[in-house]
């Protein structure tokens, strides 16, 4: 079986150093109030390697927004961050908080400006804690399992559809038995419905 490397962007104090606001509290009955998001590498054919940075709802496990490249630069995270706040500024009912690890991307000024200008709470895992951000790791793992472990290397182009069409179809497709049966985005639509 292929094991894919963490990928690991933790490159000491660099940046702003944020506290963490989320302690674990993984859940929350609120749509787009507690929001986490990661890097993850993948192994492509030949010496390519794709970096994986999504933004997932701890409300209902939906991928918000997500960003692929073939290098783990700036623009990695902060396109898919501009597209979730977007959507914050559209839907959120309450103030929102981002979760991350400390990797040099979420100390980055580019960052923390960007979620304090939208009134967005910054939180991040303490050093070298996995567990603080188990739900992405926890979807990483998923995603890995049911698409890329057991499955021959492509290439980078392949891959990247391969994995937004998983994500499109984790997000309405793949039922949750912790969502009652349902997918994240018919959860989500189901509670708009009755709330309203």
């Amino acid at each position: 079986m292929r094991k894919s490397r963490k990928y690991n962007s933790y490159k000491g104090k660099v940046g702003k150093v944020a506290k963490n606001r989320l302690s674990r509290r993984f859940n929350t009955p609120i749509p787009l109030q507690k929001l986490v998001t990661d890097i993850t590498e993948f192994k492509c054919l030949g010496e390519e390697k794709l970096y994986l940075s999504p933004f997932l709802d701890l409300y209902n496990g939906e991928i918000t927004s997500f960003g692929i490249n073939k290098r783990p630069t700036l623009d990695l995270v902060m396109e898919p961050l501009e597209e979730t706040i977007e959507i914050i500024k559209n839907h959120a009912t309450y103030r929102t908080i981002i979760h991350s690890d400390q990797g040099w991307h979420y100390q980055h000024n580019q960052w923390v400006k960007k979620l304090k200008k939208n009134k967005v709470f910054q939180s991040m895992s303490r050093k070298a804690t996995c567990p603080d951000n188990a739900s992405m790791e926890n979807f990483f793992s998923i995603l890995k399992q049911e698409m890329y472990y057991g499955e021959k290397l492509v290439s980078y182009e392949d891959l990247k559809r391969k994995i937004e069409d998983y994500i499109y179809w984790y997000n309405n497709i793949r039922s949750k038995e912790k969502l009652t049966g349902l997918s994240p985005v018919e959860y989500r639509i189901q509670s708009s419905q009755s709330a309203a």
